[in-house]
């Protein structure tokens, strides 16, 4: 279906009043999870709201406006989304710089179309997705990290886009600032949660810095290399997984490995990764990840406090040769997943930050052959209610995440369609050559052992 998405207008949206101890031009130091390398990327994704009659909002009320009028008062106490990343003097890393009278550039956009006429997006490999969300180049992302865009459809229905930089928050930060928004919209003065700052004090590097895990076993040191450079243009693909496949799939492998049980992320994370990994054409010598992050807001002690909304989360990788993954059974692929996630302690954070205070400027990176995974099928965006109920789908955008180029996304179906209940959905980025053979790869998910 040809969709038209017409930009009607952007504004810049100012805090509705002066933050408090904001009078003068400042600095605003960014933790070292903050200034991963790999996180120089802008973060991009959609939710889409359906004209719902069970609202408080009236029926004469326009998105658009109860939007930037929620985000203007939300940014009274959230002031930093309205400033700039720019390098430190004698230093590639970042930091934010926040001057008096900056506000945050909101796009208003409509569609001639009713969000039902395409599917509520709950087609991730439309090509007009991409047109709901700003699209930043990378010093246009560091110049306004934090854009959002409003496209009203012609059903009343709405889409709210939202482009980040990932050096200023992650999906958890930036959920909890979007539910400020909504409390903030419905009349509350702060919030039910205080905005922490504090970046350098509680995820600083220890004095002096230390290493006590093995990150140099899959972190690589290389200046010149580019996580997100050097691939040619991908495409989006989107796949079903019913829940009885991935039953019995789970069940065939608790077989296969003599009584072991794996989580969903873990089995299908290890049936997916195999199968990019075969298709891609990757040399059987090369080393090749398996990337994911943990949430280390409650594991750190002591925990980060509720009103931290910096990024919270540290990448864990499982390594192997390409031969090894594509020879080994699956089921030893996803125990080396589970296995993983032990890894998540304390020390591994402080570890990873004294490994990124020690090492930064030599280039810190995870290497050419990386796969990211990352599960969205729990995160909480229901709560994103600004008075038409909350997102009936949320779709992610981006093709950068954790150093690849390839990621892959485990997405609800959305709410919006009833038929749709039985299971999930994958969204895969991959090379167009390898398309075709990662779709008889995924073929063999519906059909009893054809796996093995």
């Amino acid at each position: 279906m040809d969709v038209s998405v017409e930009v009607t207008d952007t504004v810049t949206v100012y805090p509705s009043a002066s933050p408090p101890l904001f009078d003068d031009d400042h600095v605003l130091p960014l933790s070292h999870l903050d200034n991963d390398r790999n996180l120089r990327t802008t973060i991009r994704y959609v939710r889409a709201y359906a004209n719902s009659d069970h609202h408080y909002q009236p029926p004469s009320a326009d998105p658009f406006r109860v939007i930037v009028d929620s985000l203007s008062k939300a940014l009274a106490h959230y002031y930093p989304l309205t400033g700039t990343l720019r390098r430190m003097p004698n230093s590639n890393r970042l930091e934010l710089f926040c001057a008096v009278g900056r506000g945050v550039p909101v796009v208003h956009a409509t569609v001639d179309s009713s969000l039902d006429s395409v599917s509520y997006l709950d087609d991730p490999g439309a090509e007009f997705t991409d047109k709901l969300v700003p699209n930043p180049d990378p010093d246009e992302g560091l110049a306004n990290p934090f854009m959002l865009q409003v496209t009203v459809f012609n059903c009343g229905g709405f889409c709210l886009g939202s482009a980040i930089h990932h050096s200023l928050c992650d999906g958890i930060g930036a959920t909890q600032f979007f539910n400020v928004m909504v409390e903030m919209g419905r009349g509350s003065n702060r919030g039910s949660v205080e905005a922490i700052w504090d970046r350098v004090r509680l995820l600083g590097p220890r004095v002096p810095a230390r290493v006590e895990v093995p990150l140099e076993e899959v972190l690589s040191l290389d200046d010149k290399f580019e996580p997100y450079g050097g691939f040619a243009p991908a495409g989006r693909i989107c796949f079903d997984v019913k829940d009885e496949w991935l039953e019995r799939f789970k069940k065939e492998l608790w077989e296969e490995s003599g009584g072991r049980s794996f989580t969903t992320f873990e089995a299908l994370g290890a049936f997916l990764w195999r199968a990019k990994v075969k298709v891609s054409g990757v040399p059987k010598d090369e080393r090749v990840k398996f990337a994911y992050s943990i949430n280390i807001r409650k594991l750190v002690n002591p925990p980060l406090p509720a009103g931290y909304w910096g990024n919270g989360c540290v990448p864990i990788y499982v390594q192997l040769t390409a031969k090894d993954l594509l020879e080994q059974p699956i089921w030893r692929t996803a125990d080396l997943i589970k296995k993983s996630k032990s890894q998540a302690t304390d020390e591994y954070v402080r570890s990873f930050i004294d490994f990124q205070e020690l090492n930064y400027d030599k280039g810190i990176n995870a290497g050419e052959w990386v796969t990211g995974f990352t599960d969205w099928r729990h995160l909480g965006h229901s709560t994103v209610d600004f008075g038409w109920g909350g997102p009936v789908t949320v779709l992610p955008l981006s093709r950068k995440l954790l150093g690849s180029v390839e990621p892959c996304f485990f997405l609800p179906y959305s709410t919006a369609r009833q038929a749709r209940k039985n299971g999930f959905k994958v969204l895969v980025t991959l090379q167009q050559f390898a398309m075709s053979p990662f779709k008889e790869e995924m073929g063999k998910l519906s059909i009893s052992r054809s796996w093995l």
